[in-house]
């Protein structure tokens, strides 16, 4: 599919995820097969403005090409030049978010808000066209409550306003993440459109991910929680895409390199943001900051209860080597998984699930 002018070879995306996306996820996951990533989603006044941390989220891998970044905010001039700042950054594609349902973006008029008033997404639309150049997409939802389902509108608006690509979270915003995500809308919004429709909601397997392609017709599928704790659902995904068998779940030997893969690569972000820091100090802070991933990683594993009482004494990385290893035992040849944890494991993701767009 393409966007633009850009061509990807796989129509399965990681999401843009706030507080999830960051460099580090995105290299697992792409390294897996994911066919394109977005940043988590940047305030367009926090990077106006130099914000550190806003900074931080435009940090990229250079073979991330084209690298997208997703902003939110509520003026189309405010976007735009957000939008710029982004580009000089090295930005090739801008998402805008229309699709966060929390308290503190939506009372800005920014995030699903933004989405309520057409004209407001055509405005937005077009300022960061006329500003950039770059190709620009939405993400929205399917309305603000069930009864004001107006994402076929909303959609039309962002491709009149020149949007290459409209992606469409099956819920409302009253919704957050409960319910179940209307497919529905995703084919309605496909059938009305000219440009790349991506669809969102659901998507927990591959198998949800063929199937959404299948049902709607859509272009592309970001994927999103079925993606934490799990980037093989991206191998999984490209080897359908070919037709082939589907590979065997990860080895204890494979998911553990993973698990410690992506550890590795927090602690190498955390030395590039501070590299005169000490190692002990950054490794730590990295820890924390991976905390929710290693969460995800070990729901319904065997193990994974034990290891979450004590993930909140670990200091170093070896501190995890040691327990990771010490929690997690093989079963024949593969890794022991126990479903009778699955409820409580959806618990604690759905704790977290505040932050996921």
């Amino acid at each position: 599919m393409k966007i633009g002018p850009y061509h990807f070879e796989g129509r399965f995306f990681l999401a843009p995820l706030a507080g999830v996306s960051d460099r580090p996820f995105r290299k697992i996951c792409r390294d897996h097969g994911a066919s394109f990533s977005y940043t988590e989603m940047v305030s367009a006044h926090g990077l106006i403005h130099g914000n550190e941390q806003t900074e931080r989220y435009l940090d990229r891998d250079p073979e991330e090409v084209p690298f997208a970044v997703q902003l939110f905010g509520a003026e189309p001039a405010v976007l735009a030049r957000g939008a710029e700042v982004a580009v000089e950054r090295g930005a090739a594609l801008i998402d805008i978010n229309m699709a966060c349902p929390a308290k503190k973006v939506c009372r800005t008029g920014a995030g699903a808000a933004l989405a309520r008033e057409p004209e407001r997404v055509r405005a937005a639309v077009e300022a960061v066209r006329a500003a950039t150049g770059v190709p620009v997409s939405v993400k929205i939802r399917a309305g603000w409550d069930e009864g004001t389902v107006n994402c076929v509108e909303v959609a039309q608006a962002a491709e009149a306003g020149g949007a290459s690509a409209v992606a469409l979270h099956g819920r409302t915003r009253a919704q957050f993440y409960q319910g179940r995500a209307r497919w529905e809308l995703i084919g309605a919004v496909k059938r009305a459109l000219r440009v790349p429709v991506l669809g969102s909601g659901d998507v927990f397997s591959a198998d949800d991910a063929l199937r959404m392609v299948e049902q709607t017709g859509c272009d592309g599928v970001l994927v999103a929680r079925g993606a934490c704790g799990n980037p093989w659902i991206f191998r999984e995904l490209a080897v359908a895409e070919r037709g082939e068998v589907r590979p065997r779940p990860p080895s204890r030997e494979e998911w553990m390199k993973v698990v410690l893969r992506h550890l590795d690569l927090q602690i190498e972000q955390g030395h590039r943001e501070n590299p005169s820091g000490d190692d002990i100090a950054v490794e730590h802070r990295a820890l924390r900051e991976l905390r929710k991933h290693l969460i995800w990683y070990t729901r319904g594993h065997r193990g994974g209860v034990r290891f979450r009482r004590d993930a909140a004494r670990l200091k170093t990385a070896d501190d995890a080597r040691r327990l990771i290893d010490l929690h997690f035992k093989a079963l024949g040849d593969g890794l022991a998984i126990d479903f009778s944890l699955a409820a409580g494991d959806a618990e604690e993701l759905s704790r977290d699930d505040g932050d996921l767009t």
